[in-house]
């Protein structure tokens, strides 16, 4: 009984080799088991509590791509509390900025879509003769949206918020407490930041260990600050000469439309479409012609092509080069986990989730974690080694 217990002293080490490693096989596979069981449940448990892991996920991307910009006041000898109450400001004053220039605009267009319907029918009549099978499903839709619920938006309709204050304030609870959840979650993540990552940094057993983790934080930083505010940019730049050719060939509300096309371009691939899309539909509800009311899409199509091609190409370069296919798989996943916020957010989570894994190294992401391997027993052979290696260093 003693002996199958294991306090057989007679046990040689080639045995005590063999049943090391049979215990690392055992719990290797219960680790792993447990990681598919962990990966598998984890979407859904994001999914359902998206009230929480949204807004949280959200205010850690909009919070690490304001890091340098907090760095930047540190610099200056500008307190960290300060400092990253003004990186908030910022961020406040560019989303009302935002809401303004979109909401206000689009909500006008909206009350105007069901009067404009009879219209877009007008419009559209050339096209669909050549598709008379067509026709019923159209007139079919259209009675649909006439007296649907777009009819029963426009008597009930309200105003439109008019800044981030208004917007709250008509909102639903839930909605208020996540943003302000958000924006805490911004502020006290800036506000600590600095001490945070000197104690993470110095909590590790090892100088290569303290280099890893500072390799690893600034790599994040540095990724998707530079993504952020490179992409930013450049939809900010396309925004803006789609709203100039808007204006010029006489598209009403030409910077909402510029700010849609802006804001809808931070998704890769769909973005761009749903804009087209969206500005087909206003430019059938403003002009005459069916080719003149095209011309908007055509132009935010042209634009982008120029900016997917050239532009971003050439100004990010190879430093945040990814796999088509990863950012397909990242904007179907968040996606459809947290709806479109989701899909804004695909593509930054997929730089955070590359930066660390590129930089812990793959597979061994525990042993990164922990610095040493959790599953692995030093032979007898190796400990012997390493104690004549002490005793010699001593």
């Amino acid at each position: 009984m003693l002996q199958a217990a294991g306090f057989d002293h007679s046990v040689t080490p080639h045995d005590q080799q063999e049943i090391n490693r049979r215990r690392d096989r055992l719990l290797a596979s219960i680790a792993l088991t447990t990681g598919v069981g962990l990966i598998l449940a984890l979407p859904f448990a994001l999914r359902e509590g998206a009230e929480f892991f949204l807004p949280l996920t959200a205010a850690l991307v909009i919070a690490i791509a304001l890091v340098p910009f907090l760095e930047w006041m540190e610099r200056r000898r500008v307190p960290s509390a300060l400092a990253a109450l003004m990186a908030v400001v910022a961020f406040l004053l560019v989303a009302n900025t935002a809401l303004v220039l979109i909401v206000v605009p689009a909500a006008d267009w909206f009350r105007l879509l069901p009067e404009r319907l009879p219209k877009i029918q007008n419009n559209l009549a050339p096209l669909i003769d050549f598709y008379s099978q067509l026709q019923r499903f159209v007139d079919e839709t259209v009675q649909m949206l006439a007296t649907g619920p777009v009819a029963a938006a426009q008597t009930a309709a309200v105003d439109a918020p008019r800044s981030l204050l208004q917007f709250a304030a008509t909102s639903a609870p839930s909605a208020i407490i996540q943003m302000v959840f958000a924006l805490l979650i911004i502020y006290f993540f800036l506000a600590g930041w600095t001490g945070l990552r000197r104690r993470t940094i110095n909590s590790r057993g090892s100088f290569d260990g303290a280099m890893a983790v500072a390799r690893v934080i600034q790599n994040v930083v540095d990724a998707t600050s530079a993504y952020v505010l490179t992409i930013a940019t450049i939809n900010l730049c396309l925004g803006l000469a789609v709203a100039l050719a808007l204006w010029l060939i006489g598209m009403p509300s030409p910077l909402m439309w510029g700010g849609i096309v802006a804001l809808l371009n931070f998704v890769p691939y769909f973005g761009p479409m749903l804009a087209a899309a969206l500005l087909a539909l206003g430019g059938l509800m403003v002009f005459d012609d069916v080719w003149w009311a095209l011309l908007p899409a055509a132009t935010q199509i042209g634009f982008h092509l120029v900016e997917a091609n050239v532009i971003t190409p050439m100004v990010l370069g190879r430093r945040l080069t990814m796999n088509p296919l990863l950012i397909l798989v990242s904007l179907t996943f968040w996606g459809w986990v947290w709806g479109t916020p989701g899909a804004l957010l695909g593509v930054p989570l997929l730089i955070i989730i590359q930066t660390v894994v590129a930089a812990a190294g793959t597979p061994d992401i525990a042993g990164f974690l922990f610095e040493r391997g959790t599953l692995t027993v030093a032979l007898p052979q190796e400990n012997d080694e390493k104690e004549e290696s002490g005793e010699r260093a001593g």
